[in-house]
């Protein structure tokens, strides 16, 4: 159940992204040809004005949709924030140093066998 309810925001948001897309930045949106000269179905100006109210439709449908989840994910959570917990979190020991390694081994790191004699 909750994978479709998390799909419904994506699909919103890749429909939101394509009708944005089709609008011109003058504000024509679907005029591409030009002219709207004679006997179109949709003008210029109407196919804006359908694109303009889809884009509000899918955007409110987007930030609703998005607040739900919110409010879903609240009622979820029994616990407290993750800043709760750390909070609360008792106090351990801290880990051992690590040693320095930058540094040569010291002489007395040698091996204690002479080497073999030729």
């Amino acid at each position: 159940m909750e994978n479709v309810v998390l799909s419904v925001p994506l699909i919103l948001a890749l429909l939101l992204i394509g009708v944005v897309l089709l609008q011109r930045s003058e504000g024509g949106g679907l005029g591409m040809g030009g002219g709207g000269g004679g006997g179109g179905v949709m003008t210029g100006r109407q196919a804006a004005n359908a694109l303009s109210k889809l884009t509000w439709i899918l955007a409110v449908g987007f930030i609703c949709t998005s607040v739900g989840l919110t409010i879903l994910a609240a009622r979820k959570a029994t616990e407290g924030s993750v800043v709760d917990r750390v909070q609360d979190a008792p106090v351990t020991e801290s880990a051992p140093a690590l040693p320095d390694l930058s540094l040569p081994p010291a002489a007395t790191d040698a091996p204690l066998t002479p080497p073999p004699a030729n």
